[in-house]
């Protein structure tokens, strides 16, 4: 008998852990479904205080250096995904499938990975249990996906919902990096550009022209700036107060990914354009894996508690905390989505309907096209913006630093005349 630490769903919906004793992993998840507890993360308690004294080790690299081919990456969980469905559609054995998968990989990371997944599936854990070991390549939504497929004989149709949900959401980020390449790089390049003409070029000009009488107040704020750009660069208390800044500017961004997520989160769905762009991903992805949960069987609330994790914004998941809450005392889910005011009407009427007709999960899938299409034509929208604007920016910038520099040239043109 051996000793396993759990993580999972109850009925109500909510979040338990806890240990469980059994012979083996099936008879630990057995064991926890009598429960009505629905697992999402299984480990043997003696791999998991082998795999926390690994993680708390200073002399643990993994943990510290992933790069290369050891890094799985999202594109290749997506062709993972694909492939498998694929082979399951074409009648060939799941464990026969995954070893053709893992024949055909030449990362690294892929090879540790499906081999562990391969070696236990051949020794007669079950697919979900085997990837659950790997955490931090599979996210709760995959790991319950493939669960629903195995439990219901459908793994070739759960496996296929999996790629279109991985293939929706690499499209989008795909289109993010690639829209905004361009203009962070223009701003980037402006901004070093800029730094050097304020720091070093422009003063030197502006010290040779002789006035008469006191520089104009925009010469002197650009006399300023430069003072300050020339202390940064050239000061030792300059570079401390730049590594201040990384160090300030490094603990902002992992207070806003901890504590601070809810915060946030709250703020850019506030921004203009940005946080409708979000909002409407966000809403994309509910539909689309609520309704892929529930088409395979998995209660609404359980499907709540994985639908949550996967919005990408903390104000949202809370609101969907709520719901599940008054779905759990007996509410429609129609109802609470509607008084959250987070969620479009269209959601909220399609989801009555589907309530009404029994057709959730259809009219949920159906329904995700649409949010997909308004996501992208958000997504186009917000691109074409966001570049001319960093291009004003740049051009106001350019704009100050010219009329800064003239302005003391034509007092001087002009004997003084010009205060």
């Amino acid at each position: 008998m051996g000793k396993f630490r759990y993580k999972a769903v109850d009925k109500g919906g909510g979040h338990v852990t806890g240990t469980v004793e059994a012979a083996d992993r099936k008879s630990a998840v057995v064991a926890l479904a009598d429960k009505g507890h629905f697992v999402t993360e299984l480990i043997e308690k003696s791999k998991a205080s082998v795999v926390e004294g690994a993680e708390k080790s200073v002399l643990n690299f993994d943990k510290y250096v992933r790069f290369g081919s050891r890094k799985v990456s999202s594109k290749d969980i997506l062709a993972m995904t694909t492939q498998l469905g694929t082979a399951l559609r074409a009648g060939l054995p799941m464990l026969n499938g995954l070893e053709l998968l893992l024949e055909q990989q030449h990362k690294a990371g892929m090879k540790e990975m499906l081999g562990d997944v391969v070696q236990a599936v051949s020794s007669g854990e079950a697919l979900s249990e085997a990837m659950a070991k790997h955490g931090d390549i599979f996210s709760p939504l995959y790991l319950s996906m493939i669960r629903v497929g195995e439990t219901g004989g459908i793994l070739d149709e759960t496996t296929g919902q999996l790629a279109g949900i991985l293939a929706r959401d690499e499209k989008i980020k795909t289109s993010m990096k690639n829209a905004s390449a361009y203009p962070i790089f223009v701003m980037v390049i402006g901004l070093i550009s800029v730094t050097i003409i304020i720091g070093w070029i422009l003063p030197n000009i502006i010290k040779t022209i002789d006035v008469g009488v006191a520089l104009p107040l925009p010469t002197r704020i650009l006399m300023a700036m430069s003072g300050f750009v020339r202390v940064l660069f050239t000061k030792v208390y300059g570079w401390l107060a730049i590594v201040a800044i990384i160090v300030g500017f490094y603990k902002l961004t992992k207070w806003a990914k901890t504590k601070g997520r809810l915060q946030w989160d709250t703020f850019k769905l506030r921004i203009p354009i940005l946080g409708s762009v979000l909002r409407t991903i966000a809403v994309g992805r509910f539909a689309r894996t609520l309704g892929a949960l529930t088409e395979g069987g998995v209660t609404i609330l359980e499907a709540l508690a994985v639908v949550r994790d996967t919005l990408g914004n903390e104000l949202l998941g809370k609101e969907i905390d709520v719901v599940a809450e008054k779905v759990k005392r007996g509410e429609p889910l129609a109802e609470p989505l509607a008084e959250s005011g987070l969620f479009p009407p269209l959601l909220v009427q399609i989801t009555s309907i589907g309530e009404q007709t029994g057709k959730l999960d259809e009219l949920l899938l159906n329904a995700a096209e649409t949010f997909d299409a308004e996501a992208d034509s958000s997504i186009n929208r917000f691109m074409s913006i966001f570049p001319a604007l960093l291009i004003l920016l740049l051009a106001m910038i350019v704009g100050f630093i010219i009329v800064a520099t003239l302005l003391p040239i034509l007092m001087m043109q002009l004997g003084g005349g010009m205060i």
